[in-house]
Parts: structure tokens; C-alpha cells; sequence
């Protein structure tokens, strides 16, 4: 296991829905599955899941990325040259920003070899073309709030929140009138005030969750 140190974000990206791709190169097909995964068991077991699906071919090579901040990565080139297949695989990973993430690339051999430039070259573009399949989404620290307010102030709220982009999850009409909306940790405070200040502090604003959430 190998620690990594990446800052420069507050949050982070990763794939929501995985993906397959194929490539061939000399007869030699090479299979890339992408699964989102959030710890090494899961990692492990989606690559125990893979090996069963195709356990007639020669070569199953593995790369994942654990943490917010890519802090835990793994790779493994099952009996390719050392540094072919794991490391490159891992490299498009990690150079796509993405975390919680996880790479099997399956080869049947087509009868002959590549080369150390070859593999490399294969291996990558399984993991590249797998991607274009995949849906990736930059996740960011936020809270679900819930704005309740009575029927006379909703049209000011409304108008306040499309001004900055937020867009209701919910919204429920009662005696009262309920509104769910997302926003970034960062932005709570500045928002809740103007809120506050719109409604002369007529409003309950209630923090619901903290999380991670997809806020694009």
C-alpha cells in the first residue's frame, strides 16, 4: 500500500457509475472494468468478482484509489512484466483526480507478445477507453438544509435561491410551506443569514445532514 498526498481540492472527484471497455492489440484483448468502491474490501472483492466472470483469461491486472485525497493506492500487474499494466493503470486514475475508484483490466492473449511499450500502451488505453463508459462527479463538503417559512415570504426565497443557482430538492405545501435545498459547508452561513435577513428572521432553518454531496 502506498500513501499519497493530493490537497488542492476541498472536495474530491470519483466515478458514480462504473463501466467496461475493450480494446485489442494483436489478437490480444484486454477488458477493463471500473467499479466506484469506498474501502480495500470492496476493492478486493470487485476484483474476485472480475477473476470469476473471466477465469479463463491469463492476466487479471488491478489499480484502485481509497480516499478523499488519494491517500491509498493499490496496483498489481498478475504476472506481467513489472510496471506494464498495474502502474500505468493506476496513472490514469490518479491522473484523472479520481478517488474511491477501481480498475481491473482483463487479458486473454492472443498468442503474441507486445512488448514492455506495448503492454503499457494497452493497458492504458483499456483504462481510458473504460472511462468514457463511466460517470465521474467532483463530490463537495455541504448540508442539506430544510427552510420552513409560511406562504407570504416563499416567492422571495425562491427567487433568492435561483439567483445563486440552488435549486430545491423538495419542497412540501402545508400549513406551512417546507423546502429542502443542498448547499457547500463553505457557503452555509452566508446563505442562512441572507435568509434570515430577507424574511426579517421570520424563517426556520434546520440542518438536516452533513456529507458529501454532488453540488454541480
Amino acid at each position: 500500500m502506498e500513501k499519497r498526498d493530493n490537497t488542492d481540492h476541498t472536495g474530491y472527484r470519483t466515478v458514480v457509475e462504473g463501466g467496461t471497455g475493450e480494446i485489442e492489440e494483436k489478437k490480444s484483448r484486454f477488458i477493463c472494468d471500473i467499479q466506484p468502491v469506498r474501502t480495500e474490501e470492496e476493492a478486493e472483492s470487485f476484483l474476485a468478482e472480475t477473476r470469476k466472470k473471466h477465469r479463463d483469461a491469463r492476466h487479471h491486472c488491478f489499480a484502485c484509489v481509497i480516499g478523499k485525497r488519494q491517500e491509498l493506492v493499490r496496483c498489481s500487474d498478475d504476472g506481467e512484466p513489472s510496471g506494464t499494466a498495474g502502474r500505468p493503470m493506476l496513472e490514469v486514475l490518479t491522473g484523472e483526480k479520481l478517488c474511491f475508484t477501481a480498475a481491473v483490466v482483463t487479458r486473454y492473449f492472443g498468442g503474441t507478445l507486445l512488448g514492455t511499450g506495448g503492454l503499457v500502451r494497452a493497458y492504458t488505453q483499456a483504462v481510458q477507453t473504460s472511462l468514457m463508459n463511466c460517470r465521474a462527479v467532483w463530490m463537495t463538503p455541504g448540508v442539506r438544509l430544510q427552510i420552513q417559512t409560511d406562504y407570504s415570504d416563499v416567492g422571495k426565497i425562491i427567487y433568492m435561491l435561483e439567483k445563486r443557482g440552488i435549486r430545491p430538492e423538495k419542497s412540501e405545501y402545508g400549513e406551512t410551506v417546507k423546502i429542502w435545498i443542498i448547499l457547500s459547508e463553505s457557503s452555509l452561513e452566508e446563505i442562512r443569514k441572507e435568509l434570515m435577513d430577507l424574511t426579517d428572521g421570520k424563517i426556520v432553518v434546520q440542518i438536516l445532514e452533513r456529507g458529501d454531496f454532488q453540488l454541480d
